[in-house]
């Protein structure tokens, strides 16, 4: 009756063998120093009196929109990405409504600082940057039994319903960097609730510190995470199994995000989990769902069909294995047998066409293997050249993380035996990339159907503005993630991902000139509303829903969290 619990701090007490609520209002430092309540400068002459804060302020009482155009002038002040980083990093710390009214207002620009690419270079120098974050949880492998303790601690009795863990072991582009890698589930969160409004408060960043193979990082004295060789086996599987138990226990509503975890371990978790909680991969199944909205984006421009395409992928670690299974199973939805199917796909690693006797293959690289009888030239498929021009792919995607490895010569080749060759080059940061989409279009003259895993300017050529689209995965997440919250699913399925992916997919126009194969990341906040609510209509459609949706629309604007005060 008039009680503001947001402004209360609930402690839970046993007074004779029972639970008691006692409440504490939040007042002083303690108000100002809570990012998810402190209001700074707004706060009114009577809330400052009220929540004992009189004379902690300038006096004069400010919008949230005057703050916001405040802190942009501040942020245009900073002269490196990296400052600018570091700049919303404390602001997220301080005041995470002002940060995201702010981030709101420019979110294409602000998404490579407070994520890739920018968060790279955070990650190299965590430890001599480190800024303390307000609710990330950090989980030592060496500690199982404070897991549940730290996850209370870190949610602070917040109603928690999405989190992103990464043990960092395997961080594209830039692989084992231990604690460090905390920085990309902060990361992820921040384009969850910038992109697709889900709340701030309902989400938790976590890292898994099971030691780090990094020597530079074992050897800098400044490293904050654990200095032991990364523990593995069953060791390293019993720890995830605690670490899942105490999650779905303590926040039964959650959508488990897994990030960046090793090539190995990635897959393994996938599979053990997908079928029993609400959880996905973002390197295994995210970049796969937004490369097949790409793909079919793509054909949507070509006039072609997926069960026509033969599709190459060039790194075949977590995140390549992952998009062909993607589209695999798409094309298998469209009606083309397994077996027939995979004749369409090839897998290059450092070792050229993997074979089924190829040593080292991965459990989810085996399927994938070719027998070697198929090629009278097999032993010649060492390079990435050889098997172009063997195979002639016509979508071609890269996850390798070699620079310039999609060279003119294996572009020209690939061009000259498909009219419309679909080129996806998604190594990120930018100086990894396998190539530019400038030199994409010159190369196949105009023809080609790019993505990029970076940001890349249109392309001018012969007349055509050519649009580039972002095989970003923050182009699928945040929708993809408020759908599954809105709509309280148990689970994330295969038919959940095909339909995000047609919904992104579905987006472009393919009647212009030059069109992109996936929207454009300023238009984010609208197309994750679509996708959201595809999700919820998968969701309710196949009965996995925990509480009754009868209005799509509606539970997806329910659940969506907008930054004001």
């Amino acid at each position: 009756m008039g009680f503001d619990y947001k402004l209360y701090s609930l402690v839970y007490c046993v007074c004779n063998q029972n639970f008691r609520r006692i409440y504490f209002m939040i007042t002083g430092l303690n108000l100002l120093n809570n990012p998810f309540l402190n209001k700074g400068t707004a706060f009114t002459k009577e809330e400052r009196a009220k929540y004992g804060i009189t004379g902690m302020l300038p006096s004069t009482v400010q919008t949230l929109e005057q703050q916001s155009v405040q802190a942009y002038g501040q942020y245009l002040s900073k002269q490196t990405d990296l400052e600018k980083r570091i700049f919303l990093m404390n602001l997220f710390n301080t005041n995470r409504t002002l940060f995201y009214k702010l981030m709101g207002q420019h979110l294409v620009e602000f998404m490579p600082i407070v994520y890739d690419p920018v968060v790279a270079d955070s990650i190299e120098q965590y430890n001599e940057l480190f800024v303390e974050p307000q609710d990330a949880a950090f989980l030592s492998i060496d500690d199982p039994e404070s897991i549940k303790d730290s996850l209370k601690n870190a949610a602070d009795g917040r109603d928690i319903r999405l989190i992103v863990v990464t043990d960092a072991e395997g961080i594209l582009g830039m692989g084992d960097w231990g604690v460090n890698g905390v920085d990309i589930a902060i990361g992820k969160l921040m384009v969850y609730t910038a992109a697709a409004g889900i709340n701030p408060a309902q989400v938790l960043p976590i890292s898994i510190d099971s030691g780090t193979n990094n020597e530079e990082l074992l050897n800098n004295p400044l490293y904050l995470g654990n200095r032991h060789a990364r523990v593995e086996g069953e060791t390293y599987y019993e720890f995830i199994d605690q670490f899942v138990e105490a999650t779905t226990d303590l926040f039964p509503e959650l959508l488990l995000h897994w990030e960046d975890f090793g090539r190995g371990n990635a897959a393994n978790i996938l599979e053990k989990y997908q079928d029993k909680i609400t959880t996905f991969n973002d390197d295994i199944q995210g970049t796969g769902i937004v490369v097949l909205a790409g793909v079919l984006g793509g054909l949507n421009i070509s006039g072609e069909a997926l069960k026509d395409q033969t599709i190459l992928t060039f790194g075949a670690g977590t995140a390549g294995v992952g998009i062909a299974n993607i589209l695999l199973k798409e094309m298998v939805r469209q009606g083309t047998t397994e077996e027939e199917a995979r004749k369409h796909f090839y897998q290059v690693d450092k070792q050229g066409l993997l074979f089924e006797d190829t040593e080292g293959l991965t459990p989810g690289q085996i399927p994938f293997a070719r027998k070697r009888a198929e090629f009278a030239n097999n032993a010649e498929l060492t390079s990435l050249e050889a098997v172009v021009k063997t195979i002639h792919p016509t979508i071609m995607i890269g996850t390798s993380t070699q620079p310039g490895a999609f060279s003119e010569a294996i572009i020209k080749e690939m061009a000259a035996h498909t009219p419309r060759p679909i080129i996806m080059p998604l190594s990120n940061p930018t100086k990894l990339a396998e190539a530019t989409a400038q030199d994409l279009i010159e190369w196949t003259d105009g023809k080609a159907l790019i993505g990029t895993g970076i940001p890349a300017d249109d392309v001018e050529y012969n007349g055509v503005t050519y649009q580039i689209g972002q095989a970003n995965n923050a182009l699928m997440y945040p929708g993809l993630g408020l759908g599954l919250i809105a709509s309280t699913s148990t689970r994330v399925n295969d038919e959940i991902i095909s339909q995000a992916s047609r919904a992104l997919g579905g987006i472009v126009d393919v009647t212009k000139p030059g069109a992109s194969i996936l929207p454009p990341v300023a238009k984010i906040t609208e197309f994750s509303q679509v996708i959201a609510e595809t999700v919820v209509k998968s969701v309710v459609e196949q009965k996995l829903n925990r509480e009754e949706i009868s209005d799509i629309k509606a539970a997806v604007e329910a659940a969506k969290w907008v930054p004001e005060y």
